[in-house]
């Protein structure tokens, strides 16, 4: 005779934390994602044309200064033209 299988019963609490964690971490990335792509309400092709006119920077602090200057100086010409 062999004996009966005995199934493991999942806990409830572990089935909770796991679901809770995931959705942390579901929003947690789609949050990130949506970040990216708003960015302060700049249009992404102006950022890509800031990031490529200022890739000759060597270091970083210089090459985000000179994305944000080029950015706010077409936030003004893009004012002042309207």
């Amino acid at each position: 005779m062999k004996p009966k299988p005995i199934l493991t019963r999942r806990r409830i609490g572990t089935a909770l934390l796991a679901t809770t964690l995931s959705v942390f971490v579901t929003v947690g990335l789609i949050g990130a994602v949506v970040g990216v792509f708003q960015r302060d309400g700049v249009l992404f092709e102006e950022v890509v044309m800031a990031e490529h006119a200022c890739a000759d920077r060597a270091f970083v602090a210089d090459r985000e200064a000179c994305v944000r200057l080029r950015i706010a100086r077409s936030r003004i010409r893009g004012a002042a033209s309207r």
